[in-house]
């Protein structure tokens, strides 16, 4: 059986050793070498070809972050697989973009580590139950700010003649391309600006501006 060759960096030799101790009992995975830091991992990488990186975040001379970030470039065969006691969603996110594929918190179960280090080496994603909530949680909160925003609000229609207005053209020019009539035009425009809460036409070309409707 071929096993799954396992690179295990961390800054801390106690935390390495205890990482081999657990992987040791797992028959299908050999932790061929060990680094503690991103620069010696990315070293042991073109010595041992690791299948699978075991990474923490916080190290000297280079952290996980960066480590990740070169490893997907130099070796996109390596599968990264973070391993670290910060679970906040401003380590989660950044690490996951750098190229992560799977995010374990050290107060995870032992079963844990050794299931995310099978899901990666298949090629699949994997978070630990922490990480997995964040997710949820930035998800919800994004959807939350999208309802809320009063774009959202706007008709497929007033939409259409919301870019026409800033991009210049007048009630009847707009009411010619559309085969409408000018009061019509008229009550979309203003309905639109009462529900995104501008006032003017100025302040409406700096609105479209932001939310990218036109460029400038």
């Amino acid at each position: 059986m071929m096993k799954i060759k396992a690179l295990v960096v961390d800054d801390h030799t106690i935390v390495r050793d205890g990482i081999c101790a657990l992987l040791a009992l797992a028959a299908d995975i050999e932790v061929v070498g060990e680094a503690e830091n991103g620069r010696e991992a990315l070293d042991k990488i073109r010595q041992l070809d690791p299948d699978v990186v075991l990474m923490d975040i916080s190290m000297p001379i280079m952290d996980g972050l960066e480590a990740t970030r070169r490893i997907r470039k130099e070796f996109p065969g390596t599968k990264v697989l973070v391993l670290t006691q910060y679970a906040d969603k401003e380590y989660i996110f950044p690490i996951i973009e750098a190229g992560a594929q799977g995010f374990i918190s050290k107060t995870s179960a032992s079963s844990e580590l050794t299931s995310g280090i099978r899901a990666v080496h298949r090629g699949d994603s994997f978070l630990s139950p922490v990480a997995a909530k964040a997710f949820v949680e930035d998800y919800q909160l994004g959807s939350m700010r999208e309802r809320e925003d009063p774009y959202q609000q706007l008709t497929d229609r007033e939409r259409e003649i919301l870019k026409l207005v800033v991009e210049g053209y007048t009630v009847q020019e707009i009411a010619d391309m559309l085969v409408l009539s000018p009061k019509t035009v008229e009550g979309h425009k203003t309905n639109l600006m009462a529900k995104l809460e501008i006032h003017n036409k100025t302040d409406l070309v700096k609105y479209a501006i932001r939310r990218r409707i036109i460029n400038v």
